[in-house]
């Protein structure tokens, strides 16, 4: 029926089509992930790869393919070291049952989080040479091996967080390891995780600004102390 002249019409109905216009499709918003980048803040030029690598707590479990894994300890397999003794040994922990034994040994806050990456590595040295002779560089040499492992790592967008906190005693027995062959540090590998995941306390220091010594405490020229 023709409204009366003078008068309104209703306002017309228009059918709400939001699956039409995409509406329905919009997600419940959920919490953002946290994703922590953090650059060493450098006094020289450096190599990005060594400005990127830091030791993250978050770590996304996806597995890491055994073939990236090789290309890792294929970087800490030409480190140089003393008589090419190459003293360094690495116990990997990749499936479920072996991350947990693995994580038996950790101590402290690295309970906490370390569990949880995808692949954990106990490092570990040969301390003799092949004569029998006591080899007294077999740490540094280990260390240097490790630091292209890391730096391999990041270069492939994976971190490392190397850890202290482990019971040796305890880790000698997790992993069987011989005589002569002393565990030096746990790590925990994977790719970078949800840093809003973390607890309080590890949270707030995974957002802490890095820093180191200057140079001129730690570089001396010609005898400890003199100014470099």
């Amino acid at each position: 029926m023709p409204a009366a002249p003078g008068s309104r019409s209703p306002p017309r109905r228009i059918p709400c089509r939001m699956k039409e216009i995409g509406l329905a499709a919009i997600p419940p918003p959920r919490a953002r992930k946290i994703r922590m980048e953090k650059p060493a803040p450098v006094d020289a030029p450096i190599l990005d790869h060594l400005r990127n690598r830091w030791s993250p707590r978050a770590f996304d479990p996806a597995p890491i393919p055994r073939e990236t894994l090789r290309s890792l300890f294929e970087a800490a397999r030409w480190a140089p070291s003393s008589n090419n003794a190459q003293p360094w040994r690495y116990i990997l922990s990749e499936t479920e049952d072996a991350r947990a034994r693995a994580s038996t040994v950790l101590t402290g806050r690295n309970t906490l989080w370390a569990p949880k990456a995808p692949v954990l590595v106990c490092v570990a040295a040969h301390t003799l040479f092949e004569d029998g002779k006591p080899n007294r560089h077999a740490w540094y040499d280990t260390g240097q091996a490790t630091s292209l492992l890391i730096v391999q790592a990041t270069s492939m967008g994976l971190f490392v967080h190397q850890m202290a906190g482990f019971d040796a005693v305890k880790a000698r027995a997790v992993f069987a390891l011989p005589e002569n062959v002393e565990p030096i540090a746990m790590m925990a590998l994977g790719r970078p995780g949800d840093a809003g995941s973390l607890p309080d306390p590890l949270r707030e220091r995974e957002s802490a600004p890095r820093s180191r010594r200057a140079q001129d405490q730690f570089v001396f020229s010609g005898a400890w102390g003199a100014p470099w």
